[in-house]
């Protein structure tokens, strides 16, 4: 059993410090449940919201703690042409080798950060990797297979923290794949979603398809290997049941449905996001029990 999150102790320990979500819309949805967990506790006046370098860095900032905790959009960690944190839905999506400290010179300072990338890798493809910079005329890509892709991901990710960050002073999170439910692959009926769904899966065993055990393979692998102590936030799993979690139809819709659509919701259902207040306070709940109590879990 974990420890309830408490939200006076966890700001109290963010005086004077940064904290600091990396990665795509999944982390930015962890990210806010944190900000929706603390606020409360904090007056009008003693806090605020702002963005900055076009909308990828946002950050709450808790006046009297000298604390922010903040959001900061890189959905392959790597420099890719997804990186626009506005304009970003390219389906032909191209990751630079070699990367990290394009963004990462942004993460440096940060007393807590927390990274999260799987759902761009994704594609039913093999990735496409770019060889030297995004402004080259002539540009050199390779394709190679999604999970030796995301492995090089994974070596660069650790290989800069290696370099960058201070063990003394830096704690780094890394949270596994969020499922999704598009496939009603949990014994539903043919062509089910998420939509419509009120109840969690009960399969103890249940683990979706779109979750790639080659992934977590990587993940451990690397993992391993690393010289700077990274501490694995599983939400895989335990995400796996909550087919009823989902924003599914209750979302802001950024282009206006077709009759079609509007016809069979379904088929603009979001199954892979997740409703505020829900599934990833949970996820949060871990993560303030890895932090003020690892040896517990």
């Amino acid at each position: 059993m974990i420890n309830r999150f408490n939200a006076t102790l966890m700001l109290e320990s963010l005086r004077g410090k940064r904290m600091m979500f990396v990665g795509d819309s999944l982390n930015r949805g962890q990210y806010v449940s944190m900000v929706c967990l603390l606020h409360r506790l904090i007056p009008e006046d003693k806090k605020s919201m702002e963005t900055y370098n076009n909308d990828a860095l946002t950050v709450f900032r808790v006046k009297d703690y000298n604390a922010t905790i903040e959001f900061y959009w890189a959905p392959f960690l790597l420099e890719s042409n997804s990186d626009n944190a506005v304009v970003h839905r390219i389906s032909d999506r191209i990751v630079r080798k070699g990367s990290m400290n394009k963004h990462g010179r942004h993460w440096k300072g940060v007393d807590i950060l927390v990274f999260n990338t799987y759902l761009w890798w994704v594609t039913g493809q093999d990735m496409k990797i770019l060889k030297g910079s995004f402004k080259d005329v002539e540009k050199e890509i390779m394709q190679i297979s999604t999970e030796d892709a995301y492995r090089m991901a994974m070596k660069s990710l650790l290989r800069w923290v290696t370099r960058n960050l201070d063990r003394e002073k830096t704690r780094v999170f890394f949270t596994s794949m969020s499922p999704t439910h598009s496939k009603g692959n949990w014994g539903g009926e043919a062509g089910e979603n998420c939509y419509n769904q009120t109840t969690p899966i009960v399969d103890p065993n249940y683990w979706g398809s779109d979750s790639r055990k080659s992934i977590m393979k990587v993940i451990g692998e690397e993992f391993s290997k690393s010289e700077f102590p990274i501490t694995f936030l599983n939400i895989t799993q335990l995400s796996s049941y909550r087919k009823d979690a989902h924003t599914s139809i209750y979302k802001k819709q950024w282009n206006p449905l077709t009759t079609e659509q509007l016809a069979n919701p379904a088929s603009y259902a979001d199954c892979i996001h997740w409703c505020l207040p829900g599934l990833q306070d949970t996820w949060n709940e871990l993560l303030f029990a890895k932090l003020f109590h690892p040896d517990l879990i």
